[in-house]
C-alpha cells in the first residue's frame, strides 16, 4: 500500500508559519524588555506580577524597595543579555551592565547569598557579560560567588545545601531539584581556573540528585534530605508541590534540563538517562494543550491552575536534551516546538503594552498562595531563551 506525498509547499507552509509565529514571539517580548527598562531602571521588579503588573521587589529589614535580594532577580537581567546578544540595541546591554555591576556590589557585600541560586544569580547576570563581552569585573563577581557556593558543599553527603544558613538544623542536610540549574557558575568556574574542585562537587551533586531524588517511576521529589554528620540519605518530601509524593511541574521541568545540562558538563551517561527519564514522565502527564498543571497530580478534569513557567522551563530543557541525545532528537525538538507553539497561542498578553510579563498563567507557590496564576520572572526568562532556541537553531545560552 502507498500513500500520496503532501502537496508540494504544504510542510514549507507550516514550517513558516511557526517561524512567522516565533518570531513576532519574540518581537513582542523584546518590546517588553525594553519598556521594563524604561519603567524599572536599576531597580528589580518583584518575583510575581500581580495583576499582570510586576511591582517593586518590597522593602525588607536591610533591603529598601526594588533592590537586588532574594533569588530571583538575575532572570531580568538575563532577558536583557538575550535581548541584546539577539538584536545589537546597546540599550539592552547598558541596562545588563548596570545591573552585573549591582550584583559585584551584592557578592563583595555578602548581601544575602545564603543560598544555592547563587548560580541562577550569577550566571545570569555575571558569566553573561564576561562570555559577550569580556568583563573583567562581571567574572571576578562570578568566580567570587562560585566560592561563596562552593561553602555550602557538605562532604559527607556530597551535597550542596539549598537554603539558609549552614548551621540552621531545619535546613542543614537539604537539597533540592532546582539546584541541577545552580552547577553551571561551578562548571563555569572550573573551565576559568582550572581547579577539579569545582567540577568534582558538580559531578558528586548531580550524581546524588540522580540516586535519591529521581523516583524509580520517572518522577521526582522537590526536595531530599540528607544526615549532614554521616551522609546518610534520609528521606524525600515537597515544599512547593501538592503532596511529598506528588510530582511538582515546575521541579520535573528542571530535571529535564538540569540532568541533560550536566550531562553535557560531566559527560555522566546516567544523568543523560535521567534527564530522558523526566522528560518521557512529564510528556505522559501533560494535558490536552501541552501546558502543565502546577503539579503533575493533576489532569485534563482538575480544577487546579496551569503552570506555564514549568512548560517554558521544559521546552529549554527538550531542545538541550535534544543537543545531546542524537537518537532521541527528533522527539524531544518536536514535543519542545509543541509547548512552545501551545505557549505562545494560549498563554502570553495579546499586546506587549497589555502586561508587563510576557508569559501569563504561572505559578509560584500554591500552598502559600504565592504568585497564582500570574507572570513570574522565570517563567518570563525560560519563555524568552525558548523563543531565542527556536528562532536561531544553534545558538547556545549562556549556561
Amino acid at each position: 500500500m502507498t500513500t500520496s506525498p503532501p502537496a508540494a509547499g504544504v510542510g514549507t507552509a507550516r514550517a513558516d508559519t511557526a517561524r512567522v509565529d516565533t518570531d513576532r514571539a519574540l518581537a513582542q517580548v523584546f518590546d517588553t524588555v525594553r519598556a521594563n527598562i524604561d519603567a524599572f531602571g536599576i531597580r528589580y521588579p518583584d518575583d510575581t506580577t500581580r495583576d499582570n503588573r510586576y511591582p517593586l521587589r518590597p522593602a525588607v529589614a536591610g533591603f529598601a524597595e526594588g533592590e537586588n535580594r532574594g533569588w530571583t532577580t538575575s532572570f531580568w537581567p538575563g532577558m536583557q543579555w538575550i535581548a541584546y546578544e539577539h538584536t545589537g540595541d546597546a540599550v539592552y546591554r547598558d541596562a545588563a551592565l548596570a545591573h552585573a555591576a549591582d550584583f559585584g556590589r551584592r557578592v563583595r557585600e555578602e548581601r544575602d547569598l545564603d543560598t544555592h541560586d547563587l548560580g541562577f544569580l550569577y550566571t545570569l547576570s555575571c558569566v553573561a557579560p564576561w562570555r559577550l563581552l569580556g568583563d573583567e569585573d562581571a567574572r571576578a563577581s562570578a568566580l567570587a560567588a562560585a566560592d561563596h557556593l562552593m561553602a555550602r558543599y557538605l562532604p559527607s553527603a556530597g551535597i550542596i545545601q539549598a537554603w539558609g544558613d549552614l548551621a540552621d538544623p531545619a535546613q542543614r542536610g537539604r537539597t533540592i531539584i532546582d539546584s541541577l540549574m545552580n552547577m553551571p557558575l561551578l562548571t563555569w568556574a572550573a573551565e576559568q581556573t582550572g581547579d577539579s574542585r569545582y567540577s568534582d562537587v558538580v559531578a558528586r551533586h548531580t550524581a546524588e540528585l540522580r540516586r535519591h531524588i529521581l523516583r524509580p517511576d520517572g518522577s521526582t521529589f522537590h526536595t531530599f534530605y540528607w544526615d549532614a554528620e554521616t551522609g546518610e540519605p534520609l528521606r524525600g518530601a515537597t515544599e512547593q508541590g501538592a503532596f511529598d509524593d506528588s510530582c511538582w511541574a515546575r521541579g520535573q521541568a528542571w530535571g529535564i534540563y538540569g540532568f541533560a545540562m550536566n550531562h553535557r558538563a560531566t559527560g555522566d551517561a546516567s544523568l543523560l538517562d535521567a534527564s530522558r527519564t523526566c522528560a518521557e514522565y512529564f510528556l505522559a502527564h501533560l494535558p490536552a494543550d501541552d501546558v502543565p498543571f502546577w503539579d503533575l497530580v493533576y489532569g485534563d478534569d482538575a480544577d487546579a491552575p496551569r503552570d506555564s513557567s514549568s512548560g517554558a522551563i521544559a521546552v529549554c530543557g527538550l531542545y538541550e536534551l535534544a543537543e545531546v541525545d542524537a537518537e532521541g532528537a527528533e522527539r524531544w525538538r518536536a514535543a519542545a516546538n509543541r509547548i512552545l507553539a501551545s505557549l505562545i497561542a494560549r498563554y502570553t498578553p495579546a499586546r506587549a503594552e497589555d502586561a508587563d510579563t510576557v508569559l501569563l498563567h504561572s505559578v509560584y507557590d500554591l500552598p502559600k498562595n504565592v504568585g497564582v496564576d500570574e507572570g513570574t520572572l522565570w517563567g518570563d526568562y525560560f519563555y524568552l531563551e525558548a523563543l531565542a532556541r527556536a528562532t536561531r537553531p544553534g545558538w547556545r545560552p549562556v549556561w
